[in-house]
């Protein structure tokens, strides 16, 4: 995550849904925004919240009536894919109804923030054709709100991880919110090796030594802004890839199998292992302080399912300027 001196969203509250391990209540704390309220049905993940942040996220959403759900000013979520049941040619609320983000769009339509932050993978915007997105816009215009949206990839804002996600950005009609711009991308100065974990005896047991292992000719002597695969375990399938450090990571996945699985392989120090949980919690942009899960494979799952912090941090202080020049507005008016 990234230092933020300007705290341009103090003042504000927000809500958390979907909030798996608290990626975007980092984010929004960072901006001096406060948490008022947080919503995850996974036991597991629900668990490395309360670790962090002191409560245990309320469960399961469908079942939490949307009046009881305190007044913010801010609802982040980061809600799963589902294709829409189209009803008729006009899109719309009606729409989203069997889906998860119905339970965004009525807690929408019941409490009417300021601002609505979503987050959902790069395939969501092709998904279902493009019916699936222009669900979302059309059920959030018909609530009220200007919609803005731009797929993101995290290796353009400072993190060595090719992650591409859709961010979802909309600002409720009466703040007469002219324009918003997602953040500009800016060159690449770190890359794997600078998120590693220095004590040998913490990453000991990830080392594999193969047979099988196959190495191609590339000397891994210079630093590139993309992955650099420098050889293959077995087939060479997903989870079976060697890449250097000297290179940005894979994407982390929450799923997958193969010796490297939800990781990838990476040459260090001449030996080849996968990712530490610590490792990828950091190029995900989780400080070292944060507890992760007991569980390794719960950690891994639950960070290959969770947000760049650095990305969203980014994308807040956009929204903090934005917000900022309306009451610059209305001070000059």
């Amino acid at each position: 995550m990234i230092s933020i001196n300007h705290k341009s969203l103090t003042g504000l509250k927000f809500i958390d849904l979907f909030a798996g391990i608290g990626g975007f209540r980092i984010a929004l704390e960072s901006m001096g925004s406060q948490c008022i309220y947080s919503n995850e049905w996974d036991r597991y993940a629900q668990e490395v919240y309360a670790n962090n942040f002191g409560h245990i996220p309320e469960g399961d959403i469908t079942k939490v009536d949307e009046k009881t759900i305190p007044n913010h000013d801010i609802l982040c979520a980061g809600f799963p894919c589902q294709a829409f049941s189209i009803s008729g040619k006009k899109l719309g609320f009606e729409d989203s109804r069997g889906t998860l983000f119905f339970d965004v769009a009525r807690i929408v339509k019941e409490k009417k923030p300021k601002v609505v932050f979503m987050e959902n993978v790069k395939n969501f915007a092709t998904h279902d054709k493009g019916k699936t997105l222009q669900v979302v816009r059309a059920t959030m215009e018909e609530l009220g709100y200007k919609f803005y949206q731009k797929v993101l990839n995290s290796v353009d804002y400072g993190v060595p991880q090719k992650r591409e996600r859709i961010y979802m950005v909309c600002f409720r009609n009466d703040l007469n919110v002219k324009d918003f711009t997602f953040p500009k991308p800016f060159e690449l100065n770190k890359h794997v090796e600078d998120y590693l974990l220095q004590d040998e005896k913490l990453v000991n047991h990830l080392y594999i030594d193969r047979p099988d292992t196959y190495f191609n000719n590339i000397e891994d002597n210079k630093y590139s802004n993309k992955s650099i695969r420098l050889g293959v375990v077995n087939k060479g399938g997903q989870g079976e890839r060697i890449y250097s450090t000297k290179g940005i990571a894979i994407t982390l996945s929450a799923y997958g199998g193969g010796v490297f699985a939800k990781t990838g392989g990476y040459l260090i120090n001449g030996k080849t292992r996968k990712l530490h949980p610590r490792e990828c919690a950091r190029i995900m942009g989780y400080p070292d302080s944060y507890q992760l899960a007991s569980s390794p494979n719960q950690a891994y799952k639950q960070l290959g399912n969770s947000v760049v912090i650095d990305v969203l941090q980014y994308i807040a202080i956009e929204i903090g300027r934005t917000l900022s020049s309306i009451k610059n507005e209305w001070i000059r008016f």
